[in-house]
Order: structure tokens, then sequence, then C-alpha cells
């Protein structure tokens, strides 16, 4: 059964993953389809890990599990399931338990939840929300997908800035509708435009006739409500800010954004690096053959036509090879190392300009950098290489021209690596994206070229 092999893959040494313990009553309570067992089994278990648990067992369990857990569904679990996932689970939900459980979500998570969705199943969950939040989560659905008026949440608490931490103190405890968790007080000016912010801990430990604008962190900066994500998580770490308030175009506070939220962004942007560079897209594990087959199949078409391509250039020799068979054996390794060392680059490359640590004040530093990086490595290799084609062979001139081309072909890779993602970025054309596929075709063919031109000119 499915169930079965969950807990046999289950990774028992890893302290933060789903354990035999925690898995195994879970499972045995669906079989039994024993509801007040699987509740039994899931409270102490973090919406996390029950999201992963139904990401990973098949559909019918999935759709079991949720229909049996009932009203005790927690909303976080939605938050934190894959977006494929996500659908279904919502879909199995029976609409009173899905209002109950969007009911507990901030809206920023709110906003995360129903983006993605189809419009009935969008109208489900707004209509499940108090009328306060249905109009702050519209209000963000206005903003443009993946920008900080997206990211952000309503619920902050903001102060003005002449109060002194007695005021403040007295105002949050008289008020019950405070966020479930916050960093900073905000300070704002009759406007309602940020001014500063204050930790808690600086107000607890500071006398109640301190004033608050005594105590501001000079960390304090504000966010555009149009400003990308990604240029917001990528403050968050270079600043080390916790929480930030997000302004409108008149430097109104709008909302706030909290690290937990930003960090999502940052991991998203590195895990899309990761599988752009793979030309695999934004996929994942848990969906369809045929959505997996449409994200794939462009890239492959491409990667067969500079497949092609460097093979016209070993058609240029074939009487080179025909007449010192040899070289077919050799080439693909000129072509291989090439490959290799140039994904190196291209990595390193990708995930510099990603983070914004290559800029056009270093680029010509990096680039001879990688070039001086490629022809010590070919140099290495070309005299490692230089002695199998002699002793494999017998013939010193061959060992030779293996050796040229490991050099050439492994500084163009290292040029290549770093030129052609930067190339890219300037065209506005995303470098993790495109860049894997034109650096194997100029590795290719420059190493097949040089290979197989000198050869050529010194073999025959």
């Amino acid at each position: 059964m499915a169930e079965d092999q969950i807990t046999e893959d289950l990774h028992e040494e890893d302290d933060y993953a789903l354990d035999r313990e925690t898995v195994e009553p879970v499972l045995t309570a669906l079989r039994e389809g024993d509801s007040d067992a699987l509740i039994e089994a899931l409270e102490p278990v973090h919406p996390a890990d029950i999201a992963d648990l139904l990401e990973q067992v098949d559909e019918d369990t999935r759709l079991r599990l949720v229909q049996l857990y009932g009203k005790e569904f927690d909303g976080d679990i939605l938050s934190e399931l894959n977006e494929s996932v996500r659908e279904s689970v919502i879909g199995a939900l029976h609409p009173e338990v899905l209002a109950d459980a969007v009911r507990e979500l901030e809206t920023d998570d709110v906003v995360d939840l129903i983006e993605d969705l189809d419009e009935p199943q969008q109208e489900i969950i707004l209509d499940a929300l108090a009328v306060t939040d249905r109009a702050a989560v519209e209000q963000s659905l206005s903003y443009p997908e993946e920008s900080a008026g997206r990211l952000m949440q309503r619920e902050l608490v903001a102060a003005p800035e002449h109060w002194d931490v007695g005021h403040l103190i007295d105002h949050m405890r008289a008020h019950d509708d405070l966020p479930d968790q916050f960093y900073h007080v905000i300070l704002v000016d009759p406007r309602m435009r940020p001014t500063g912010y204050v930790t808690l801990g600086k107000i607890m430990a500071s006398p109640r006739t301190t004033a608050l604008s005594e105590i501001t962190e000079d960390s304090f900066r504000t966010i555009p409500v149009y400003q990308d994500e990604g240029d917001v998580a990528y403050a968050f770490n270079q600043y080390h800010l916790i929480s930030a308030p997000v302004v409108d175009e008149d430097d109104r506070l709008v909302g706030v954004i909290t690290i937990d939220d930003a960090m999502i962004i940052l991991d998203e942007e590195h895990e899309e690096d990761i599988l752009r560079l793979a030309g695999v897209g934004d996929g994942s594990l848990n969906d369809r053959v045929s959505e997996t087959v449409r994200a794939r199949l462009p890239w492959l078409a491409v990667n067969l036509g500079t497949a092609i391509l460097a093979s016209l250039v070993i058609a240029l020799f074939e009487d080179v090879i025909a007449g010192f068979v040899a070289l077919a054996v050799l080439m693909p390794i000129v072509a291989s190392m090439g490959g290799n060392a140039g994904t190196q680059s291209l990595t390193v490359a990708v995930r510099a300009i990603a983070t914004r640590d290559l800029t056009s004040s270093n680029v010509w530093r990096v680039i001879r950098r990688e070039a001086a990086v490629g022809f010590i490595n070919g140099a290495v290799f070309a005299v490692v290489m230089g002695i199998v084609g002699v002793i494999w062979f017998g013939t010193p001139l061959l060992g030779a021209v293996i050796a040229a081309a490991m050099v050439i072909n492994l500084m163009v890779a290292g040029l290549a690596g770093v030129l052609v993602p930067v190339l890219l970025d300037k065209f506005k054309i995303d470098p993790a994206l495109a860049s894997g596929t034109f650096v194997t075709t100029v590795t290719d063919v420059v190493g097949f070229f040089a290979f197989l031109g000198l050869a050529g000119i010194v073999l025959l």
C-alpha cells in the first residue's frame, strides 16, 4: 500500500523530518476510519509537518485524511502546502471547515493561499472572511503579482511618534485585536507616515516615561508597496531586517512585511534558480505527468537543436576523423570537460547575479578570474590527457593536440560561464533559464572545432 511505502521511506536520523512514531498512528487511524484517533495522532504535529505528510501520500489517501480530519483542520496547513496539492485539498474540504480554517489566517497568508486558485475557489474563501478582512485581502490582490503589496500583512501595531512607553503599553493592553505575533511597533506622524519603529524588547526594558522616539532602531527602512518581492527579500537579507513597514505612493503606512515571509521568497528565488538551471521551470514532484512534459519539452527541443549544431561541426571534419579513428574516441572527452567547467562558472555567475554580488563594477575582474581558472585547470588536465594520448595510442602528436584543445576549451568555458548570463541579464532575459543551453553549445562547438581542427593541421 502507499501508506506502507511512506513509512519505509522515512528518515529517522533527521530530527526535523516526519518519523515513524508520528506517521504510523495517522496511517493506522486512516485504515480504520477512526476520526478521533486521527485527530489525537495529529494534535501534537506541527502544521508544516502535516502539510509534508499530505504531499507525500497519494491522492486517495490525501483526500481520506482531509475528510476524516474534519473540523479540526488547521488553516496554517493550507499555507504550508505546495500549490498543486493545496488546490486538491481545498476542493476536498467541506465549505464550513474551509471557512473556519481561513478565518484563522492573517491577511498575507490568505492572499498567498488564494492568488493562484480558480475564481470559484477564491470566492469560497473570500465569502468565509469577515467584511474587513475580505476588503483587506481584495486590496492586496489588487497589487501586481510578486510585489510587496501581495506579500505584506495588514495586521500591525502602530503608535503616534510623540507617545511614551507607558502610553503605548496601556494602549496595547486595552486592545484584544493585536496580531498574534509582531516584532516592532511602528511610529507614525499625523499623516500616517512611518518615522521609525521600536522593538518589543526595548519597550519592555524602558521606563514608562521614556519617549518612543528615543528608543527607535537604526535598521528602520520602508518598503514601497509596488516593490518587487525579490528586491524585498534582498533588502531583508542584506540589512538583517526583522520586519519593515510598507508604504503607498504617498508614503502612508499600509502594511508590514515580516522576516518569515521575506525568507520564504528568498528560498523560492533560490529554488527557482536551481530548477531553471536544469531547464525544468517551476516543476514540482506533485505535478501531473502532462504538466511536467509540457514544462520540460521546449527546453529539450532547444537542446536537440544545439546538439545538431555541434554535430554539424563534427561533420565538417569527417575526413579528419576517417583518417585518424582515435579522434572519435577522444573528442567526447574534450567537449565533456568543457561542458562541466562551463557549468561550474555558470552556476557561480547566476547565483552572484541573483544576490547582486556580480555587478558592472566587478564583472571584468570576475571574467578575468574565470578565464585564468579555466586556463590553469585546462593546463593541468592537458598534461594528464597528453600523457594518456601518448600511452593509449602511442602518438605524441595526438597527445599534444588533445592537450592544446583541452586548454582552449576550458578557458573558453570559464569565459562563457560568466559572459553568457551577464549578457542575458543585460537583455532582461532570465540567466538562470537560458544560460545553460548557450554555454553547453559554446563548449561543445569550441571543443570539437579546436580538437578536430588542430588534429587536421597537425596529424594529417
